[in-house]
């Protein structure tokens, strides 16, 4: 019998599969070697610890809108139009895998990476997060004190910080503009922004407004895709909350609340 003999089969169509595969069923392997003493590379060691912080909920965010869980292989992919974001997304973990790019199909670059761990995978899991969760992802099991960071991510991730200035269109007044700032979380999951929306509201006393997001030129077979928006006066509640000095972020949108606190002489 040839070593690629299993090639093409599956447990349905074979029963040496399907008696290979029961006898693994259910059981849990342990690591004998010890990971520092393996002479592989150490690139795939997480170590931060699984379970709730400031930086794993900052994670959890991110990999619920920029991340993917692959199921089988159990791996963990994170893509982003920002490297610096996908190189704190590793920084945070601990870990030394490295950031690849490939162009995108409008002639920019997507960063990512991708690494295999079955304890992150199965903590994300409990929490919330899915394979192919774009469209189901919902409630996430965060405790109070770490929604913040989690929102953040979100934020980061796949949300908005709008600060625009525009002038009146009137005839009257050449000197009247109008400035604009407005947080804005999308998701292509309305029960995922309802979520966020009341929590974000216990927390803060910031309601937003849940509205689907209309294309200038509809496509057909497109999912429906949402956005929760904050104006300017919740904004100013959340910003300074989302973004303090120290925190790990998406440098470019903080960047966008920091220009706008200075200008107008803010503290906070």
């Amino acid at each position: 019998m040839g070593t690629d003999w299993a090639k093409g089969l599956t447990a349905a169509t074979d029963p040496r599969i399907a008696r290979a595969a029961a006898a693994h069923r259910g059981k849990q392997y342990v690591r004998r070697t010890p990971r520092e003493l393996c002479r592989w590379p150490v690139s795939g060691l997480t170590t931060l610890p699984l379970g709730w912080s400031d930086d794993m909920a900052y994670i959890v965010g991110l990999t619920a809108t920029d991340g993917c869980l692959i199921t089988g292989r159990r791996a963990i992919n994170f893509k982003s139009g920002d490297r610096q974001l996908v190189e704190t997304y590793l920084r945070l973990l601990g870990r030394k895998n490295r950031v690849k790019s490939h162009p995108t199909k409008v002639g920019g670059v997507a960063y990512y990476t991708q690494f295999h761990d079955s304890a992150l995978y199965g903590w994300f899991l409990s929490v919330g997060l899915t394979p192919k969760k774009s469209l189901t992802i919902g409630a996430i099991s965060v405790p109070d004190e770490f929604l913040v960071p989690l929102a953040r991510g979100l934020l980061d991730g796949d949300g908005s910080v709008i600060n625009e200035v525009y002038r009146a269109d009137t005839g009257r007044r050449k000197d009247y503009f109008w400035e604009y700032l407005i947080t804005s979380f999308k998701s292509a999951s309305r029960p995922h922004l309802v979520w966020l929306q009341s929590r974000l509201h216990a927390a803060t006393g910031q309601a937003g407004n849940i509205s689907e997001l209309r294309l200038k030129k509809p496509m057909p077979n497109r999912h429906p895709f949402f956005e929760l928006r904050y104006g300017k006066r919740s904004s100013l509640v959340l910003l300074p909350l989302l973004y303090p000095p120290t925190a790990p972020c998406l440098e470019r949108k903080r960047a966008k609340w920091l220009t706008y606190r200075e200008r107008h002489g803010l503290i906070g």
